[in-house]
């Protein structure tokens, strides 16, 4: 995908995939604490219609925690946020922010060291998702 994501496709309908990301996440211990309807907020903001797309703000509490002992400004890069959005063809697109990639600007190798750990988490949650 980027230097900055990874994802993986579906053929589920949206809303089931939706609730296949929610719950794969939760297994790996992660909670959503923000769910935003981009197409719905579209549609009310500038009355455009789009394709389905949801940012969910996924955060695991305890590499929150540690994240924020080691740099009290790391909440500007929280939480992990994972896209799911439906693509022309009408396969579903999961794409997830790369904690290593994103907390490596920080400089700091225990904020790294979360990172690394946070994406291996997120990457089975992208291989459960990809069967």
């Amino acid at each position: 995908m980027t230097a900055y994501a990874f994802s993986t496709k579906t053929t589920e309908p949206f809303p089931v995939a939706v609730s296949k990301v929610v719950d794969a996440l939760k297994s790996e211990g992660f909670g959503v604490l923000t769910e935003i309807d981009v197409s719905a907020t579209l549609k009310a903001k500038l009355g455009i219609d789009s394709r389905p797309y949801k940012i969910l703000g996924a955060c695991n509490p305890q590499f929150a925690h540690q994240a924020l002992e080691a740099d009290p400004d790391i909440g500007l890069l929280l939480p992990c946020n994972v896209v799911v959005r439906e693509e022309a063809d009408g396969q579903i697109t999961v794409g997830f922010m790369d904690p290593a990639a994103v907390l490596e600007i920080v400089g700091n190798p225990e904020v790294t060291a979360i990172g690394e750990a946070v994406r291996a988490k997120l990457v089975r949650v992208r291989d459960h998702l990809a069967g």
